[in-house]
């Protein structure tokens, strides 16, 4: 089986990216599956495009996609994600769109092709942090969510926390949930080993 895993590079003002750090350290093989992984910018207009080459290139079996949730404390995979682009704060292009959809006539929404809630459940019951989540945002995450929820490839969104080195603050990370006041805060280095291990277990698990 042969498994595509995407994080993002960092945005905004901060020079980390938990999902991006995440993917890099991912081994190419898990339990028998071989894995591809890329970084994809935190853009609305190439990322999609930059996905779209992605799956064309590899043609996986399946498809992970990691972004960071910098209110959240546990790791969430997207049972669902929405046609619309509504951004808080400009992407890397500079580009901020409010209230536009991502497909002109498109679903409103669309689930996940992976079981949001059985992966979830997988995670629970090995001791991470996990809770399924039915709101993925409006920034970047939910944008590449929606075009992957899209592709004939059974495709799983899933946010991880916004963790930054030496457990600073995230400067930026969240964007999918705006309203909190303060995101959550981590230790990098041993959060970044169990983040690995938890996607190493969905991917075993696929």
């Amino acid at each position: 089986m042969h498994i595509l895993v995407t994080g993002f590079e960092p945005f905004g003002t901060d020079d980390f990216n938990a999902s991006g750090a995440v993917v890099s350290a991912l081994p190419a093989n898990v339990a028998g599956r071989r894995l591809s992984t890329a970084i994809l910018p935190v853009s609305f207009d190439r990322s999609g495009e930059t996905l779209c080459a992605l799956l064309a290139e590899h043609r996986p079996d399946a498809l992970i996609c990691l972004g960071e949730a910098g209110g959240r404390a546990a790791i969430t995979p997207e049972a669902m994600a929405v046609n619309e682009d509504h951004a808080r704060i400009p992407d890397n292009d500079g580009a901020q769109p409010r209230a536009e959809t991502i497909i002109s006539n498109g679903p409103l929404s669309l689930p996940s092709g992976l079981d949001a809630q059985r992966i979830t459940a997988l995670l629970a019951a090995a001791g991470f942090a996990a809770q399924v989540s039915e709101d993925a945002g409006s920034f970047v995450c939910n944008h590449v969510a929606y075009l992957a929820y899209g592709q004939p490839v059974p495709a799983l969104f899933i946010h991880v926390p916004a963790l930054r080195p030496d457990g600073g603050e995230p400067g930026v990370g969240r964007e999918t949930d705006p309203r909190l006041a303060s995101p959550a805060t981590h230790d990098a280095k041993g959060d970044l080993q169990q983040l690995c291990a938890a996607v190493e277990l969905v991917v075993a698990n696929l």
